[in-house]
């Protein structure tokens, strides 16, 4: 097992045992999933299917399943619901092509985002990992979903051969959906999808983005 996966696999171990939101069952049920993710090949399953299932497991494992229920959390006419996706990063032309979606409306499939947008081009700039509680506190924060603007959000940086080639992104409308605790587990899902891109390559990688 990768050196720095083993190192996320200790912090999950100490979460389990400080954390009050994020239970032993959840990061149990977490590193199952990965493991499926990671070491379980179903038939002819190509990049964008298994990273599609770590979309999954971030949009339904993490952050505060009550968070929208607290005072402010919402406001009037929103309603909870989750995002994630990956943005890889085409160096030459500065811009990043979503891929592995959930959440985003179809008209949104292979969004592009320059590289300058918001934090997601912080990420970009600075390759490491973001988290935002509460985007109203940020007065910079760009909205990418067409439909809605997200309350809390997390970005990790993916890489392929030790090298920046995208981000992992997962938000949520209600406000506080994500904690410190949540955001270690997001960049541990982070780095398991690198191992996957490796795996797969970048002829892989760049197929997908064009198909």
């Amino acid at each position: 097992m990768d050196d720095k996966i083993k190192k996320d696999m200790v912090a999950l171990e100490f979460l389990m045992k400080s954390s009050a939101t994020v239970t032993k069952q959840n990061v149990y049920r977490i590193l199952e999933q990965l493991n499926n993710i990671l070491y379980v090949c179903e038939d002819n399953e190509i990049l964008e299917t298994k990273l599609t299932r770590f979309s999954m497991l971030a949009a339904s494992q993490l952050g505060d399943m009550k968070a929208s229920e607290k005072p402010g959390s919402l406001k009037n006419g929103e309603q909870q619901f989750t995002v994630a996706g990956f943005f890889m990063h085409l160096k030459d032309d500065q811009k990043s092509v979503l891929l592995g979606e959930i959440g985003f409306p179809p008209e949104q499939r292979r969004l592009i985002i320059p590289d300058n947008l918001g934090h997601p081009g912080w990420v970009v700039k600075n390759e490491k990992p973001l988290l935002l509680t509460n985007t109203d506190e940020h007065s910079n924060f760009e909205q990418i979903l067409k439909t809605a603007r997200m309350g809390s959000a997390m970005y990790s940086p993916l890489t392929l051969n030790g090298k920046f080639v995208g981000q992992f992104i997962t938000a949520s409308q209600a406000r506080n959906t994500y904690d410190s605790q949540d955001f270690i587990i997001h960049q541990t899902i982070a780095k398991c999808a690198s191992l996957v891109i490796n795996e797969f390559g970048w002829q892989a990688m760049s197929y997908t983005i064009n198909n």
